[in-house]
């Protein structure tokens, strides 16, 4: 796909196609990481903090009753004889 880089202020810019980033994976994204590789100019997803959106599915998980034991309640044989 050829587009055309266009004067922005004292830069340049590129209008990117909606469809385009929809396939990188950019559609919903209000920032992305570019980068120059090879000659390339690449443009990615900023990388999620490890860990990120856990609480609000859990919360979201035990809203729904999902956050029950599969298994239930159960004790090894030898438990009783543990002195804590």
């Amino acid at each position: 796909m050829q587009v055309t880089i266009r004067p922005f202020g004292n830069s340049k810019g590129v209008v990117l196609p909606k469809p385009l980033l929809a396939q990188a994976g950019l559609g919903d994204e209000e920032a992305a990481e570019m980068t120059v590789e090879e000659g390339a100019i690449v443009l990615r997803r900023t990388a999620r903090p490890a860990r990120a959106g856990w609480a609000e599915a859990a919360m979201a998980l035990a809203a729904n009753g999902g956050d029950e034991l599969v298994m239930g309640e159960f004790s090894n044989e030898a438990d009783a004889e543990l002195a804590w």
